[in-house]
């Protein structure tokens, strides 16, 4: 061992030079030994000495058992040795034994320090009970530690991540000093609890930011849906010359797989390679995904094939994106070599080759693999397998068996298992067991508009108008209201909005112009619209109207406007794609010589000579 420099293992040479061992010490076993003799030659029972041991234990993984075994031994421990054992629970699986060897060391008259505190408020926010918060945020004041920065940290952090904001910026304006990690836990408790804009003010104001505070606010954007704002905060990032990490780019691509924006999506991807990031498994399963999400499933597979690791997740990305997009077969090759490459699948696994067996309409095979989830994987299906199953046996126009499976079901069925049944009703325009299941649904979910919706659909299309009346009525009286539907298109490296009817676009009335111009050219083609799509019962002309209106209609004649060549034109929608708009798009891919890629709710259309590769199966 090299001279001895640090001040402990100086001292503890003076005590004693077996101690010194314990820094050399890597295993429970030679720490028991040092452990014996120090028993032997009763040097154990010095309580620096002892307290060395504890410490020691603390700070090695899995030895926290034993440090509480020593502690039993220990005839008078000091406060030292209390806070190390606080320290080591507040770490632990049960944090809650944190306040046991507080209140231990109270009873024995043993005034607490500022090192007991932080971790005592880091046990209340790991067990998220901010009323034990808050006692032990009284016992701080009465022994007089509230102006520790330290302690001050610690609650504010603690205040911040269990939603009482409040409380945590009024402790955060009166720390005498900031730091970066105070101010980033303020901007993670905003973001936690929603309200993106205090975050983003706080993050303004600040002096000095490192990575994880720019980590933190891209993750927030994105867990708060607001993906552009994840995508621009990465632009003001490299504006400022800062470098991201690999963490920060998981939430940039991530973002850009949200949004379907796949030339911000290349650049980031560029930007990895290009700063020499590590394509660990984490980053590179979100590139997979970001490719297959924003319709560039060859893309995808090159940098899938590229990972030098893969984990079950990896594959599953990539069998996920290939169902997306209707490759039914080539999910289930890759689901068979991913078996024979020893990974094990997860129950999220077998989602994925399920949705693919059902967007293929592989009934036998999805039945197939959903028996042997149990029997050869040891998998035991969950709801939303049960729900794939349906939407499997659904899409296929086997309403009645789907039906009898949800009866027949081991579990009580949820709403989205009704839900998968009474979308496949809407297809096949079954109305009898539409209704059954719709008002099963709208009990279960009185909130939900898009049973509403799905039940009013299936009326329409029979032109059951009194019966959308009585739908529509229904939802007003219960206060239900429909969340509109949109859609994106990425264009130059910017992502564009649209709304049923919007106007809001500065080129609206371009792009107006040109869906008229569209629409011609379509009708002159054979496209007559589909008015069974409307859910108003008002004369022929106006339903056509209405559905020319549709956001992704707005979207595509934008995308005309401004794409040339034979680049995609791509558009995200947040809904599922109606019947018209799709054989509306089916006319124009073919009358414009153009591909359309469309991602909505459910899956991926690729719209190309006036045919779609769903089939029309969807």
């Amino acid at each position: 061992m090299n001279s001895i420099s640090n001040p402990i293992l100086q001292k503890l040479r003076l005590k004693n030079p077996k101690l010194v061992l314990l820094s050399q010490c890597s295993n429970i076993q030679d720490l028991k030994i040092i452990h014996a003799h120090m028993l032997r030659t009763h040097f154990f029972f010095d309580t620096f000495a002892s307290s060395r041991i504890i410490a020691f234990c603390i700070d090695k993984p899995n030895f926290l058992t034993y440090a509480i075994k020593v502690f039993s031994q220990i005839y008078n421990p000091n406060i030292f040795i209390f806070n190390a054992l606080i320290r080591g629970c507040s770490t632990s699986e049960n944090p809650e034994n944190s306040f046991h060897y507080y209140i231990q060391s109270q009873r024995i008259g043993l005034l607490p320090d500022n090192i007991t505190h932080p971790f005592l408020v880091k046990a209340c926010s790991k067990i998220e009970s901010l009323k034990m918060g808050m006692q032990v945020h009284g016992q701080i004041i009465k022994h007089g530690f509230e102006l520790d920065f330290y302690v001050q940290h610690a609650l504010v952090y603690m205040y911040a991540s269990l939603g009482d904001l409040m409380a945590a910026m009024f402790i955060f304006k009166r720390m005498g000093r900031f730091d970066v990690a105070s101010w980033t836990c303020m901007i993670a408790g905003y973001h936690k609890f929603g309200d993106v804009e205090s975050a983003r003010e706080l993050f303004d104001k600040m002096p000095d930011r490192n990575l994880v505070t720019w980590s933190t606010m891209i993750s927030g954007y994105a867990r708060n849906n607001r993906f552009d704002k994840a995508v621009e905060m990465f632009g003001i990032l490299q504006d400022e010359g800062v470098v991201a990490n690999e963490v920060v780019m998981v939430g940039v691509i991530s973002s850009c797989a949200h949004l379907g924006a796949l030339a911000v999506g290349e650049k980031a991807h560029e930007y990895v390679m290009r700063n020499g990031l590590a394509l660990n498994v984490i980053l590179g399963t979100a590139i997979v995904d970001m490719y297959a999400r924003c319709g560039d499933v060859e893309k995808a597979i090159r940098v899938f094939k590229g990972l030098e690791e893969k984990d079950v997740l990896c594959w599953t990305a990539l069998i996920s994106g290939l169902a997306m997009h209707g490759y039914a077969m080539k999910a289930l090759e890759y689901f068979s070599e991913m078996e024979k490459n020893g990974i094990f699948p997860r129950d999220i696994t077998f989602t994925a080759v399920l949705k693919a067996c059902s967007h293929g309409g592989l009934v036998e095979k999805g039945l197939e693999i959903f028996e042997s989830m149990k029997r050869d994987h040891g998998v035991e299906p969950r709801l939303e397998h049960f729900g794939c199953m349906v939407d499997l046996l659904g899409r296929a126009g086997k309403l009645e068996e789907a039906e009898k499976f949800i009866h027949e079901m081991p579990v009580k069925p949820n709403a989205p298992i009704w839900g998968a049944l009474l979308g496949a009703c809407r297809i096949h325009r079954n109305v009898e067991v539409g209704e059954r299941v719709g008002k099963i649904l709208i009990q279960m979910k009185p909130e939900h508009s898009g049973y509403y919706v799905l039940l009013s659909n299936i009326y329409a299309r029979t032109n059951k108008w009194k019966d959308v009346t009585v739908m529509r009525r229904l939802m007003k009286e219960k206060g239900v209201r429909k969340p509109p539907g949109y859609s994106l298109i990425e264009i130059d490296g910017k992502v564009h909005e649209f709304t049923i009817g919007d106007k809001t676009h500065p080129e609206i009335d371009k792009i107006e112009r040109m869906w008229e111009v569209i629409l011609q050219k379509i009708k002159v083609a054979g496209y007559i619209g589909n008015t069974g799509e409307a859910l108003f019962d008002i004369d022929e002309e106006e339903k056509e109207d209405a559905l020319h209106r549709h956001s992704e209609k707005l979207a595509i004649a934008y995308g005309i406007m401004k794409i040339r060549g034979p680049t995609p034109i791509r558009i995200v929608k947040n809904l599922r794609v109606c019947e018209e708009c799709h054989t509306a798009t089916k006319f124009i891919s073919q009358v414009f010589e153009v591909e359309l890629i469309v991602r909505d709710r459910n899956r991926f259309h690729h719209f190309r000579k006036g045919a779609c590769s769903c089939m029309d199966y969807w």
